[in-house]
C-alpha cells in the first residue's frame, strides 16, 4: 500500500529526536508492509474510519492515519503525554478526516 504523510505529519516527525525519528519510519515501513493487518502494540483502530500508530520510547509518538482509495493517510501526529487520547487532538484529526471525502 502506497503512504501519503500530510505535510503537518512530515514536519512534526523532521522535529522529533533522531532515535525517535528511526522508530518512527521503521513503525511506518510496518504499516506500509502489513496494511489492514497489522496491529497492537503498533497500530490501534480509534474509530471505524481511524487508527493510531502507536510509537513506544522516550516519547509516546501518536500518528492518526486512514485507509483511503487503497492508500494510507498519516493525518497528524502528536506526543502523548497522558493516559487517554486528548479530546482536542482527536476533533482536530475528525475535521480533517471529513475534509477528506
Amino acid at each position: 500500500m502506497r503512504i501519503y504523510i500530510d505535510k503537518d505529519v512530515e514536519k512534526f516527525i523532521t522535529s522529533l529526536g533522531k532515535s525517535t525519528i528511526a522508530k518512527v519510519l521503521r513503525t511506518i515501513d510496518l504499516l506500509e508492509l502489513f496494511g489492514r493487518q497489522l496491529g497492537l502494540p503498533h497500530s490501534k483502530k480509534v474509530r471505524s474510519d481511524l487508527f493510531e500508530l502507536r510509537i513506544r520510547g522516550q516519547q509516546e509518538v501518536r500518528i492518526f492515519y486512514a485507509f483511503q482509495k487503497g492508500e494510507i493517510i498519516l493525518l497528524r501526529g502528536f506526543i502523548k503525554k497522558t493516559q487517554k487520547t486528548p479530546q482536542r487532538e482527536l476533533n482536530t484529526v475528525i475535521k480533517k478526516l471529513q475534509g477528506l471525502t
